[in-house]
This record gives C-alpha cells, structure tokens and sequence, in this order.
C-alpha cells in the first residue's frame, strides 16, 4: 500500500477507499457505454461486409479519458466535482470514432446508428456541412447508450465522430501541429492547413464521383445470404423449401 495511505487516519483511510470505488464504478460504466457503441458499430461493419456490396467502414478505434484527464476537464468547465454533474457536464470522457471511405457514407454510418431503438442523440454538429473556421470536418454525435449493470441501468454518454479517411488524415495532422505550437499556430501554418482541408475536401468528392461512375450509386443493394460468412449449402436450402411447401400448421 502507497506510504501516503497507511498515514492516514483510519476514518479519512475508508473515505479514501469508498472514493476510489465509485469513481472506479463511474469510469467503468463509460468503458461499458463505449463497448456497446463498438459493439453496435462492429455489428454494421460486418453486415455491410457480409451482405452487401460495399462495406463503407474503413476503421474503428475508441478511447476513453484517464481519470487525470477528466479532473483537469473538470478544472477547465469549472464543473462541480460530484459524478452527477459530472455526467451531465462532460460528455466526451467515452468516444468512438468511424472512418469511411465517402463523404455520403457519414450520412448512411450516422442514420445507421441513431435510428437504433436504445440510442439517444443528445447532440449533433455537423461539421461535414459547415467546417470549422480551421478547415475541421467531421460529424460529431453525443448519444446516450442504456449500461446494464447488476444494480440497474445506467445512461451513459457516449461521443462518436464519422469522417472520410481524408478528414481523418487533415484531422491527425492538424491535431499534432497544435500541440506542437501549443495551441498557438502560426498564421502561415494556419493558412496552409486551412488550403490542405480544401484539397481534402475536393479530393472526397472527386472519389465518390469516380466510385459512383465504376459502382454505381450509394448505398448498393444487398446481395442474398448464400455470399455471407455462414456458409449454407444447397441441400439445406432444398431441404428448407421442400418444409415451406409442405408444412402444414397444427389445429
């Protein structure tokens, strides 16, 4: 046991260690939040995989905040330090992140998640539409997801951004640039990454147009089950036609 623990008093000692288990309890309910958006994500991915033409999901990664990163996020919001506010306040300690092939496969990924039953969209900005003045562009979603624990439901925010591999790559770039300037980046730097996410821009355009002209248009139409992973032979498909044709329901 850490040194500065065992000198406590045994009544602060206890209070310490009730502290440690909820605040450990609050972030594990956001890694379980994150996991089902994952999950859901993960779902999408292989149905477009195994029974459609096209899969739009390039990548998934998601990341949560470390408990240092969220009390500095609590310092900087000025937010009171009780894990209700807290919840309720900062909404991006859980985040999962999508990156597609086409500007027109934000719109499908993001329509996809948040027509879901059990999904809450708590906020959208569509950066895509209208980029930041830096030239950013991406669609950020803050959804609620249902964590189902054995002492009952907790909602849990969840943040998601959908962007083409191309804002991803500006997004990478940009992000390194401003901590190495800490934040204060110089106008001509500024200026060329504002040029750099216009190329980006017309570049994603300039693909789905050459991906339509070959493919056709998006989404593409489902194929039948028979090309998916789970293999089913003919004579289990003969076999399943012959009991339609022949069934006959009990009276």
């Amino acid at each position: 046991m850490n040194s500065s623990l065992e000198a406590m008093p045994d009544a602060l000692l206890a209070e310490f260690q009730v502290l440690r288990e909820e605040f450990s309890r609050f972030m594990f309910a956001y890694k379980f939040g994150m996991d089902e958006v994952t999950t859901k994500v993960s779902i999408l991915q292989q149905e477009f995989k195994h029974l459609q033409r096209y899969n739009p999901i390039e990548h998934v990664a998601s990341r949560l905040k470390t408990a240092e990163s969220v009390l500095d996020k609590i310092a900087r919001k000025q937010c009171e330090p009780r894990f209700e506010e807290i919840r309720a306040k900062i909404t991006d300690i859980a985040g999962v992140r999508v990156t597609c092939s086409f500007t027109s496969d934000v719109y499908l990924i993001s329509d996809a998640l948040t027509r879901q039953d059990d999904l809450t969209v708590l906020q959208r900005k569509d950066y895509v539409a209208e980029p930041k003045p830096n030239g950013y562009r991406s669609l950020h979603l803050i959804v609620e997801v249902p964590v189902f624990l054995s002492s009952g439901v907790v909602d849990v925010p969840v943040e998601i951004q959908i962007r083409t591999v191309a804002m991803d790559f500006w997004a990478s770039l940009e992000h390194k640039i401003f901590y190495k300037y800490s934040g204060d980046v110089p106008p001509h730097i500024a200026r060329s990454l504002q040029e750099a996410a216009t190329t980006a821009a017309r570049l994603d355009d300039e693909m789905e147009s050459l991906h339509h002209d070959v493919h056709g248009a998006l989404p593409p139409v489902p194929v039948e089950m028979a090309n998916g992973s789970i293999p089913i032979p003919d004579a289990v498909l003969a076999r399943f036609a012959q009991q339609r044709v022949t069934f006959a329901p009990l009276i």
